[in-house]
């Protein structure tokens, strides 16, 4: 039983961690107006939500070896409700950017520690099931955040929808606090400073660049389809509808996904997901019919990213891994910082958002060469069965 509840804070976690990065890129067309932002300036806004990650994931994740999963993972949960509440306080957008960069901090002691929890408490085809419902938590905050904020906002103002970002972390932290403990085997293990081997730390940055281009194309691809779809006039309720496909659809076809895999392989389902997903970005930008290409990225797109994230997780062995994942999300968090802006810097270019939905699809389709290197070099049908 224990497990599963703490894989359920960590689910409610990474659907915090969704919803707040999204909270800005939704209220976006009304920021927009309201502030008088260019869409650089807005992916800048969306951003400071991860640019402290690339500093504090590799020292987190040294922290979580030295003193220990819980201190770093409690601390994590508290910082995203701080944050989130400070930054529904000010009236200005330095005080949004403030509360967004405490709360991200929050969100990388999350992020780093959760495959090393998952891989600590489930094994076999177990250890595939918690990754996917991890990571596909994320895409139900991102959808959540879509449905429940512009609603909060005509009704209350933006910074009352802005302090919701407070309710799934605070969640997080109670169960967590009520259920975590360290498993027996973990607990036994020695609390020093240790660093993975070179092959280990080679591993870990190309996995790093694969989950950082998957997830910054996606995290630009959302960021910036609420204002094409309100540029084309299309209504609050039809962009609610076109995202809560593109996002809640991951959860079925996350979970699938893993199945997938190991049937038929990880490349396969990989290539096909990266497909889907580029194709489906690319149509969004230039045609209509956005719902069909909100079901080809929000369904057939997210096959692979469970795959994904255990060929990260597993780059490193169990006495390394918080520490791996640490460099691992390193690079995640540095493409997070800056890939909302590249996707603004190009929206601005072409003087429509649909450029910074085209960034985000060529963004996305750079995980395919990293993925066939990371693979040249470890035979993931192997990692994935010693899971």
């Amino acid at each position: 039983m224990r497990p599963w509840l703490i894989l359920v804070a960590l689910a409610l976690a990474r659907i915090g961690f969704g919803y707040q990065f999204q909270s800005v890129a939704t209220l976006g067309p009304d920021l927009v107006s309201m502030f008088h932002l260019s869409y650089t300036a807005l992916g800048s806004l969306i951003g400071a939500y991860m640019v402290s990650g690339m500093f504090v994931a590799l020292p987190l994740g040294l922290l979580g070896r030295r003193f220990g999963d819980r201190l770093v993972l409690d601390s994590g949960l508290a910082l995203m409700l701080a944050g989130a509440v400070a930054g529904a306080l000010p009236h200005d957008l330095s005080g949004i950017a403030v509360g967004r960069t405490v709360a991200g901090v929050g969100a990388v002691a999350m992020a780093v520690l959760q495959g090393k929890v998952i891989a600590d408490w489930f094994t076999g085809r177990r250890f595939m099931i918690g990754i996917s419902v991890s990571v596909c938590s994320y895409p139900i905050g991102v959808g959540l955040a879509q449905l429940v904020l512009p609603s909060v906002a005509e009704l209350y103002g933006w910074r009352a929808a802005l302090m919701t970002n407070a309710v799934a972390p605070g969640v997080a932290l109670i169960v967590f606090l009520l259920s975590y403990r360290q498993p027996p085997e973990v607990a036994t293990q020695p609390r020093h400073f240790a660093l993975p081997s070179r092959r280990e730390c080679l591993l870990l940055i190309i996995a790093g660049l694969i989950w950082t281009s998957y997830t910054s194309g996606y995290a630009g691809y959302t960021s910036y389809l609420p204002s094409a779809l309100a540029g084309r006039g299309e209504t609050p309720a039809m962009i609610g509808l076109v995202l809560v496909i593109a996002t809640w659809g991951n959860v079925p076809a996350t979970l699938w996904g893993g199945d997938l895999a190991a049937r038929f392989g990880g490349l396969r389902i990989f290539l096909i997901g990266t497909g889907a997903i580029v194709i489906g970005m690319a149509g969004t930008a230039l045609s209509g019919g956005v719902v069909w290409w909100a079901i080809l990225v929000g369904v057939i797109g997210s096959i692979h990213p469970g795959v994904i994230m255990a060929v990260g997780t597993l780059s490193a062995r169990p006495e390394h891994r918080a520490v791996g994942m640490g460099l691992f999300y390193s690079l995640y968090y540095l493409g997070g910082s800056f890939g909302p802006a590249l996707c603004g810097f190009t929206a601005d270019r072409m003087g429509l958002p649909e450029g910074g939905v085209l960034a985000a699809a060529a963004i996305s389709a750079f995980t395919v060469p990293m993925f066939l290197l990371h693979r040249s070099l470890v035979r993931h049908d192997t990692m994935l069965a010693r899971a």
